[in-house]
């Protein structure tokens, strides 16, 4: 997949700055992926972590309960997201920051912490750089991302509907084998893992895409809104994956850690 086809970083921005209020009801799958990415780290007496694209800062103040004697930073690229998240405290610094080109000096992390926010980032060679630069020598990176395959049930339903693109588009696993191959960091683990949620109807599921700010952002979607009959065609074509738990909403998470060599 062409890093081109990704959403604009400012929509984003936007679209996470507008769910922040309702993004903690249902972000259970960002809850369960980004407490696996924890559970996952290597052993670690950080001096300093940073929680980057931290969202609402559930992770920020996890991390700061496993890292009481160490400084936390949060990273976010939507202001919305900050406001919210300061309060809560976890982090002694809430900043706005874009992940290609971290607010950060060399050397200022021992750990970089990262659940869900890098596929949202057209160029993760350049994330990937930075996390290099920011990293202390023996520092990690830890990242959990999405992949193709994502909400491939949604995707193919529209197929069959029209030719617009309705569903966000991400790179492919392979793709980040070869880019964290070549971040001249060690990679000490990288792979995927798929994670099913369920859904009563359609509706369900666009509401929880729509609540989390993670509806469709990609260039190419359609304009205005979609019509009653178009509507009724994605229902009927959706229909054909439903089993005894609901409709399905299939996400391929990559799991990744990474540390800079000593």
């Amino acid at each position: 997949m062409s890093e081109t086809g990704l959403p604009d970083k400012r929509r984003v921005a936007e679209s996470f700055s507008r769910a922040a209020e309702s993004y903690d009801a249902v972000a259970d799958l960002q809850r369960q992926v980004g407490g696996e990415l924890l559970a996952g780290l290597p052993p670690l007496a950080p001096r300093r972590w940073l929680d980057l694209g931290c969202g609402t800062g559930h992770f920020s103040r996890a991390l700061a309960l496993r890292y009481p004697q160490s400084e936390g930073l949060a990273v976010d690229l939507a202001e919305g997201m900050l406001r919210h998240a300061r309060p809560l405290g976890g982090a002694c610094h809430f900043v706005a920051g874009d992940a290609e080109r971290l607010p950060l000096q060399d050397g200022a992390c021992d750990l970089i912490f990262t659940s869900l926010a890098v596929q949202w980032c057209a160029d993760f060679a350049a994330v990937l750089a930075e996390a290099r630069r920011v990293l202390r020598p023996g520092g990690v990176l830890a990242f959990s991302s999405l992949c193709v395959g994502t909400l491939q049930e949604l995707q193919g339903s529209w197929q069959t509907v029209d030719g617009f693109v309705h569903v966000n588009r991400f790179r492919r696993f392979e793709d980040y084998q070869a880019l964290c191959a070549g971040s001249s960091l060690q990679v000490l683990t990288l792979e995927r893992r798929a994670k099913v949620l369920h859904f009563p109807d359609l509706r369900a599921l666009t509401r929880s895409l729509k609540d989390l700010g993670a509806h469709n952002l990609n260039p190419g979607r359609p304009g205005g809104l979609t019509g009653p009959a178009r509507i009724r065609a994605l229902m009927e074509a959706y229909e054909r994956f439903r089993s005894v738990d609901g409709l399905p909403a299939t996400y391929q998470v990559v799991y990744g850690v990474l540390r800079k060599e000593d």
